[in-house]
């Protein structure tokens, strides 16, 4: 039994899938105060953590629903709040994992990487939607060639940032940015939800062609916050 830390778009098919089920299984124990598996260490982590274990579950579905795949098991109302601090692996040793796991079969949405650069790149744009200040942070160390950028350091720092709701502001910058592919030019003021939503369509079309887009932690990410149903179930209530 297993729930993942890291964003769901690394999973290939199987795991996504079976992270779904299991998430499912471990609400079920922990609402119904099942003997079978209640001192597991992942339900001894996610007790305490029903409503953020749910929101795991709609984020999951919404990379589910990002690949094309139907989803009828609604677990109920989650909800925004403290997230395990502990994890059974560190996300660093998630990634290692997962390299091990898929050597010679399917890979997930988006590619494994390999250096903390590359990390970085895939999550770019989600961390762009919460906290621009350490955007550029990260993007001054990487200009000056620093290799005190650690995998494993900049994977927890990620796994943290990235549960946070984005701020609705920064949100529509990053969706602008990411519909211009990464250019620094300022949206216009003003912009609306609607307006995001028309960006987000652009996007989801631009995904087809743009690899930089296709795997980014964004795609499955806003499409959650933005409460697209057509991609995912929408952000927590």
């Amino acid at each position: 039994m297993r729930v993942w830390d890291i964003q769901p778009g690394y999973l290939n098919r199987q795991s996504l899938l079976g992270e779904h089920r299991e998430i499912h299984a471990l609400v079920s124990i922990i609402e119904n105060d099942k003997r079978g598996f209640a001192h597991h260490p992942e339900t001894l982590r996610w007790k305490p953590h029903l409503g953020t274990l749910k929101l795991r579950h709609d984020q999951t579905v919404s990379e589910m629903a990002l690949r094309g795949y139907q989803h009828y098991s609604p677990v109920g109302q989650s909800a925004l709040g403290p997230w395990p601090e502990v994890y059974l692996d560190a996300p660093g040793a998630q990634f290692a994992i997962l390299r091990h796991r898929y050597r010679d079969k399917e890979a997930g949405r988006i590619p494994l990487p390999e250096t903390a650069q590359q990390l970085w790149a895939q999550h770019r744009y989600s961390v762009l939607a919460r906290d621009p200040d350490f955007v550029q942070q990260i993007e001054q160390q990487l200009a000056h060639g620093a290799k005190a950028l650690r995998f494993g350091a900049l994977a927890a720092e990620l796994v943290k940032r990235l549960r946070q709701p984005p701020a609705a502001g920064q949100l529509l910058m990053a969706l602008a940015q990411m519909g211009r592919g990464g250019s620094d030019e300022q949206s216009r003021p003003g912009s609306e939800r609607s307006d995001a939503l028309a960006v987000w369509t652009d996007i989801l079309r631009m995904a087809q062609t743009h690899p930089a887009i296709l795997q980014s932690t964004a795609l499955s990410d806003f499409a959650f916050w933005l409460g697209d149903t057509s991609s995912g179930q929408g952000g927590a209530q």
